[in-house]
């Protein structure tokens, strides 16, 4: 048994407190502490002695402290990219600039932030891009329409902005591809654009560099009048609207606007499905300038009052037959002409697929005015970068020959470097993966049914090289730029001949 306090004479809850030493001061009403304070203590300012914390009433009263949030993957807050909502402007931020009196004021180099955005320039082993597009200059491109704008030959100012080639250079694009050479001009010119352009033609870069030129020049859109709302608008009014069909490939465009808009005034945002929507809401409220959004999860945030399309200047529709074939017509068709998004005539609209079928020439019409119609070779198909073998293998075989060919790959190499194995199920996928595992290959897998995050994971591990080997059913057949693949397995024949 053990014993309690027996130290001194007193006992009960008397003795208990005078033991406690809790400075034996006197209460001091809040309104006199400062006096006595001024007059006793002179160290109570230090936090490494006492109670350990910072007396705030030592800061001088001419001082002041700014609180802002840490910058997202999307940006920093809204209001320190305008100089409409706040009567000053913020203390400057490394990396993210400022649109302050009706100019551009770019922001300084973030060292960090450029590792994070454009990959280590030192490491030979980290490509820049799937293709190079300098041996593809023999390319087909066809432009058709009234007074096509001349293709550029190299990235120039103009017509692109000065900040936007300093960010081209540090992601070491050197050439534009087929699609850009025509893309840009006919965009910096106002025109729409309908371009049939392969996945992996640059076509990313193709609408991106042309819309942030521009808006780097032009500033933002002041927003609606809303002297009728009650209280603080948290209502985000993007400039530019980026639609696409998959949660991978609005992340993938997110990611090239963030790293081509670094030190502008324009902060991307991402909205998709299958993600926390409350922890996206907070991401656009600290910046919303370029939005990349599948329509389902835009649609959903209109409805609840958090984004307005109003200021809309730039409409991109991006695998536009594909967002047709997954069924999204009923949910574009409401974005573009059942909210409050500009008229054809009031926006520059640019949409690009795949294919060119009866019901995208339908939307087309639709949606697009006086537009250029642009139509480029497919790229990345020629013999002389790809090696194309079939090998004739039982069902039972499969998974023996896959090995083997693994097994090639590496003794070739001496790397195992990225292989990506496409497969026809969902099951197989995550069988196949678990199966390589056991045979001490790291792999991983993603389909349909994985969640956001572990599907975010997967593409995570597999482009630094952790897992190396991913198995894949369709998600990840069409529209993801991944560099660094060496080789493509069909583990099963495809469905789709697309």
């Amino acid at each position: 048994m053990t014993n309690a306090i027996v130290n001194g004479p007193s006992s009960g809850l008397e003795g208990k407190f005078s033991s406690l030493d809790i400075n034996k001061s006197a209460y001091v009403p809040p309104h006199l502490r400062s006096s006595q304070r001024a007059s006793s203590s002179p160290n109570l300012h230090q936090n490494s002695i006492g109670t350990g914390w910072n007396d705030s009433r030592s800061v001088t009263p001419n001082s002041t402290r700014s609180y802002t949030a840490r910058p997202s993957r999307g940006g920093l807050p809204q209001s320190q990219g305008r100089d409409w909502s706040q009567p000053s402007q913020p203390r400057e931020t490394f990396g993210f600039g400022v649109w302050k009196d009706g100019r551009h004021v770019v922001g300084g180099r973030n060292m960090r932030l450029e590792k994070e955005l454009f990959g280590d320039p030192t490491d030979p082993s980290k490509q820049h891009t799937g293709i190079n597009f300098e041996k593809y200059d023999d390319i087909p491109v066809e432009a058709t329409g009234a007074s096509v704008p001349e293709p550029v030959v190299a990235f120039t100012s103009p017509p692109l902005d000065p900040v936007l080639l300093e960010n081209i250079g540090y992601a070491m694009y050197t050439t534009p591809t087929p699609v850009q050479k025509y893309s840009i001009p006919i965009v910096a010119n106002g025109r729409d654009l309908m371009a049939c352009a392969q996945t992996g033609s640059g076509k990313t870069g193709g609408f991106l560099f042309p819309i942030l030129s521009a808006s780097f020049h032009d500033g933002p859109r002041a927003p609606p009048d809303q002297s009728n709302s009650y209280g603080r608008s948290r209502k985000a009014y993007p400039t530019a609207l980026i639609l696409a069909p998959t949660r991978e490939l609005v992340s993938q465009i997110h990611e090239e606007a963030r790293k081509f808009a670094y030190r502008s005034w324009v902060r991307p945002a991402v909205v998709y499905g299958g993600a926390d929507i409350n922890q996206q809401l907070r991401l656009i409220e600290r910046g919303c300038d370029l939005l990349s959004a599948t329509p389902g999860r835009l649609v959903d945030l209109i409805e609840r009052g958090r984004i307005s399309l109003a200021n809309i200047k730039y409409l991109v529709l991006d695998e536009a037959d594909r967002m047709l074939d997954m069924g999204f017509e009923p949910q574009i068709r409401r974005i573009v002409q059942g909210e409050d998004m500009p008229g054809v005539h009031e926006r520059q609209t640019l949409m690009f697929s795949a294919t060119f079928p009866r019901d995208i020439q339908i939307l087309a019409k639709d949606f697009l005015k006086d537009y250029v119609f642009l139509s480029v070779g497919r790229v990345g198909s020629t013999s002389e970068n790809i090696t194309q073998k079939i090998e004739y293998v039982e069902d039972a075989d499969k998974r023996s020959v896959l090995l083997d060919i693994l097994a090639s790959q590496s003794k070739d190499s001496g790397d195992l470097g990225l292989t990506l194995v496409f497969v026809e199920t969902k099951r197989m996928a995550d069988m196949l993966s678990d199966f390589l595992m056991g045979n001490n290959l790291p792999a991983t897998s993603i389909h349909g049914d994985r969640t956001q995050r572990e599907r975010e994971m997967a593409l995570q591990t597999f482009r630094t090289g952790r897992t190396p080997i991913m198995v894949a059913t369709a998600v990840a057949a069409r529209g993801l730029d991944i560099p660094n693949v060496t080789h493509v397995v069909n583990y099963d024949l495809p469905s789709d001949n697309r």
